[in-house]
């Protein structure tokens, strides 16, 4: 009851009791390839960067998971979506904890190293710290077609590793020199984030890949866990997840996609119908 003065009437406090509400944890799927450009089930930072801010901040969460089940792709954008994940972490003082399904390889274990912990599967597949180009040649098959390859260049590196012209060392030696930046920048990341708990005395940079299992063992992975139980673990049996995922093109939520529907009118025109 309220007393609104000396002498005066009580009046009844309408405040309702406080109820703890259960805690919230955001889950954000991060599944597909990694590219600037990506499309249907890809990743790049522009497309994520709305989904990750609302996953951070709507309804207050206790902190944020991480889906994982990613090959790699762009080390660009693999560093930017990462960075982005510990920018809206440290904004809003929340852990995060990662969970990869199938496989977070390259780009996509850079993505798992914005966590604060990772959990995988006992055959997941974790690591491939490593930077690679590939492609294919082709002039020995010209050549042998009698097909002359013409290239004018204002700029003598313009034409770097042409696959249509005999590989050059010197092509192979710029090549090189760009890849290890790169590479260092991902041990850079790996080390700055995984710290102490890599393994002392092996060489985790080669490119090798480990099981869930073997990355627990060299530091790779802090243990092995499914997602809700470890989440239960940690927030309680109340526990409530909120899903958060690149949406799906209309046609593809219809189990179609655009090229499905191009096929279709393509098809409709070449077999048109007979008629009445």
């Amino acid at each position: 009851m309220l007393v609104t003065g000396s002498g005066s009437a009580y009046v009844p406090d309408m405040r309702i009791p406080f109820l703890k509400s259960a805690p919230t944890v955001a889950v954000i799927r991060l599944h597909g390839t990694i590219g600037a450009a990506s499309r249907g089930a890809g990743l790049s930072d522009a497309a994520l960067a709305p989904l990750l801010a609302r996953a951070f901040r709507k309804g207050g969460p206790r902190a944020v998971a991480l889906s994982i089940n990613s090959p790699g792709g762009s080390p660009v954008q693999s560093s930017l979506i990462a960075a982005r994940i510990r920018r809206l972490a440290d904004r809003h003082k929340l852990p995060v904890h990662a969970f990869v399904e199938d496989v977070a390889a390259s780009g996509g274990y850079w993505l798992a190293t914005a966590a604060d912990d990772i959990w995988a599967d006992h055959s997941s597949v974790l690591g491939s710290i490593g930077v690679i180009a590939a492609g294919f040649g082709f002039s020995d098959l010209i050549a042998r077609h009698g097909i002359e390859r013409r290239v004018h260049t204002a700029g003598r590196s313009k034409s770097m590793l042409d696959p249509f012209r005999p590989e050059s060392p010197e092509d192979v030696a710029r090549l090189e020199r760009l890849m290890q930046p790169m590479h260092d920048a991902f041990k850079t990341q790996v080390s700055a984030r995984r710290g102490n708990r890599l393994a002392q005395g092996t060489d985790l940079f080669t490119g090798d890949v480990w099981t869930g299992a073997q990355a627990v063992e060299v530091g790779l992975a802090d243990g092995i866990a499914h997602m809700e139980p470890k989440l239960r673990e940690l927030y309680g049996d109340k526990v409530r997840l909120r899903h958060y995922g690149a949406r799906k093109p209309f046609l593809r939520r219809l189990g179609m996609s655009a090229d499905d529907l191009v096929d279709a009118v393509h098809d409709r025109v070449a077999w048109p119908g007979t008629g009445r």
